[in-house]
């Protein structure tokens, strides 16, 4: 499959010029999608308008909206319709920073066209929502940040990009600092305070005071954590218990090496405290041990909301990563045993509800965000996911086209086998 590039502008055969929402543009054109097929087998036209889905029916069944109105085609006919998924844990301030000589650059124009086209390569998988944690304090103090939110201006109609603001150390005099600068950083513009509470020598304090000032400012809380201490575990969840609007930890890679009965403890006092766990399939980041994820079966037993990120996007953590959620949702099937539409749910509906986005169905109605995949069910799209079609708030945003060709042989004209291709190869 040939890389697709990011682009930091719509594509050519996007409908519309503008987005709605936060772009301050007009609305986009009205959009049909023809010919899709959905997870329960049926094969539909889905009108889109005012970011929207304004309706489906049967193939043919829908006009493309009132008269004048221009509406774009978009044949989707061997091609999945699902919902858009999300990213829900990602590190835009060290992203695509793997190749370069020497330490990640904190240069905030470099900060800034990181993340944004760590933002394009994963719309470009089908994710319109990210959530970036950044750090700030030290060295970066809140230029990181800046760049970051900069970024994600740059960024509007096409994806939307939340950040978590995340010090180093918040206890005793050293933390200090650190808890002005997260102070800081929520009026400055994050939308979610966090944090490595594993890291300062006080995890329980740091914690506390990542909870005390996002009940304070009315903020979600993210966590980074490995989850491997049940005491500080289950010290955080008596903690979390009720906080609104949520609490997050991830990647918790450290659950799994507990005992059983640890972490069966654990997994219950998640759930009755409401805490939602990311985990990362593709591995850790951000030191996180890469050796392993979390036990998705087990915390989704105990009824703890389960949702699926990709973590590092070719840092040192994992110079590899790719930041492709459909990738995370094959892993939680192939690793870890979850059917396809439990898999898939992890990096789209549950992902949405983590970043606090509304629920997406292909039902009219509903949030026009949107994958289309090549392939006629979800098993095969997760194994197969090569030519997508991405569209965020009613328009088009991106699209991979991939194209496999065999030469000719024998085989393929006395089986009747399926081949794709633009002409013979040499």
């Amino acid at each position: 499959m040939p890389d697709s590039q990011p682009h930091p502008h719509p594509p050519s055969n996007s409908s519309g010029s503008g987005s709605s929402g936060s772009s301050g543009q007009s609305d986009p054109a009205p959009l049909l999608l023809c010919g899709a097929r959905l997870t329960d087998g049926r094969t539909v036209d889905v009108r889109l308008g005012g970011g929207r889905i304004e309706a489906v029916g049967t193939t043919g069944s829908l006009a493309p909206g009132p008269a004048g109105t221009g509406a774009t085609r978009v044949d989707l006919s061997g091609y999945l319709l699902l919902p858009a998924p999300a990213e829900p844990h990602a590190h835009g301030d060290t992203a695509l920073s793997a190749e370069q000589p020497g330490p990640e650059s904190y240069a905030p124009e470099e900060v800034q066209r990181r993340a944004t086209e760590a933002v394009l390569l994963q719309l470009g998988h089908g994710a319109t929502a990210v959530r970036a944690h950044v750090r700030v304090g030290d060295v970066q103090g809140l230029g990181a940040l800046g760049a970051v939110l900069q970024a994600r201006r740059s960024l509007r109609g096409l994806a939307e990009l939340t950040t978590v603001a995340m010090p180093r150390l918040l206890t005793g005099v050293a933390g200090a600092d650190g808890l002005a600068m997260l102070r800081d950083a929520v009026k400055m513009g994050a939308s979610v305070v966090g944090g490595c509470p594993d890291v300062d020598p006080d995890p329980t304090g740091y914690v506390e005071a990542v909870l005390e000032l996002a009940s304070e400012h009315g903020c979600p809380v993210d966590l980074h954590t490995d989850a491997s201490d049940p005491a500080r575990l289950s010290r955080l969840a008596a903690m979390a218990g009720g906080l609104r609007p949520g609490v997050t930890i991830g990647p918790c890679a450290g659950l799994a090496r507990l005992s059983t009965e640890a972490a069966s403890r654990a997994t219950d006092q998640l759930a009755a405290a409401g805490v939602t766990v990311v985990c990362l399939p593709q591995g850790g980041c951000c030191g996180a041990d890469r050796r392993g994820a979390a036990p998705v079966r087990l915390l989704r037993a105990a009824g703890v909301r389960v949702s699926a990120g990709s973590g590092a996007l070719r840092d040192v953590s994992n110079p590899v990563g790719r930041g492709d959620p459909l990738e995370a949702a094959y892993l939680l099937a192939s690793a870890h045993g979850l059917r396809p539409e439990d898999a898939y749910d992890a990096v789209s509906a549950s992902a949405r509800a983590v970043l606090g986005l509304p629920e997406i169905r292909v039902e009219a109605g509903f949030p026009a965000d949107l994958l289309a995949v090549r392939g006629d069910r979800l098993a095969g799209a997760l194994s197969l996911a090569y030519s997508r079609i991405v569209v965020h708030r009613g328009r088009v945003v991106a699209r991979t086209s991939a194209v496999r060709e065999y030469c000719t042989s024998a085989a393929t004209v006395e089986l009747g086998l399926p081949r794709q291709g633009r002409g013979e190869l040499s």
